[in-house]
């Protein structure tokens, strides 16, 4: 199963950095009995490792080469790699710079770098054989993308940043087969790459006949992209420590250098 990293945004809600947003340092591991800092994308990383993904691909800008350095040729034992969104042109046309990789037969999750959100394990109930979409309840569903749900968990409309947004529940991750990020990715070209926003695209695909499902396993959601959440981000990471929860990351940690990766 790949697990997609987009890191290939331009982090300016907390500009100015003298490095990848996605790399700032937000809590810590345990390395020989003495705490270290990790960077904020890691979190994501071990999220998807809990869900068994076995291979990661980060989508990067192209001068987003620290990325790179930082991570290398993995995450603990799996193996890691990396294609470049040329220019930045929104959030569907970096998940879909990965789909080369990726067989119809694959199970794919996609996730946000700069989030961090609890439970650790929250993505082990998105099914594999269809889109689904893991959510979150929020206070301002307005600052998100809000999604709205039959009685069936199905999913109705995504409802991109929208200031009447109806549903309190934001999504924080999604899961497909390779074949419907396909389909996704047919439909997208077929309006023309209008789409920036997963959400847009995907109301599209609702209103041709598609199905997406809604999970409502979050339990708290921080976006560190900004100043605010920054804080909120050390804030929530600090509380799980202090109740026994599971604040650290403890699955692994980037490889010390890149090496050739092997696909099968």
């Amino acid at each position: 199963m790949w697990g997609i990293v987009p890191a290939a945004g331009l982090g300016s809600r907390i500009q100015p950095l003298a490095f990848s947003k996605e790399l700032l340092p937000v809590g810590s591991r345990l390395r020989e009995g003495a705490a270290r800092p990790c960077a904020v994308s890691e979190y994501l990383v071990e999220r998807m490792l809990r869900a068994g993904v076995t291979r990661i691909c980060f989508v990067i800008a192209p001068g987003k080469s620290d990325i790179v350095e930082y991570y290398g040729a993995g995450y603990g034992s799996v193996p890691i790699a990396y294609v470049v969104q040329p220019r930045a042109s929104g959030l569907c046309d970096a998940v879909f710079r990965a789909l080369p990789l990726i067989g119809p037969d694959e199970p794919v999750i996609v996730g946000l770098p700069d989030t961090i959100w609890f439970p650790e394990d929250a993505l082990t109930t998105l099914p594999d054989a269809i889109l689904s979409f893991l959510l979150f309840p929020v206070d301002r569903p307005e600052r998100f993308d809000a999604v709205v749900l039959d009685a069936q968990d199905r999913i109705t409309e995504i409802q991109v940043k929208r200031s009447d947004a109806t549903s309190r529940w934001i999504w924080g991750a999604f899961k497909m087969p390779g074949r419907t990020l396909g389909a996704l990715h047919a439909l997208w070209q077929s309006r023309g790459c209008a789409d920036d926003y997963v959400g847009t695209l995907v109301n599209a695909y609702l209103a041709g006949g598609g199905q997406a499902r809604g999970i409502r396993a979050g339990r708290s959601y921080v976006d560190a992209g900004t100043l605010d959440g920054y804080r909120a981000a050390i804030a929530l990471l600090g509380e799980a420590e202090r109740t026994g929860g599971p604040g650290r990351l403890s699955l692994g940690e980037p490889a010390a250098k890149a090496c050739a990766l092997s696909i099968p």
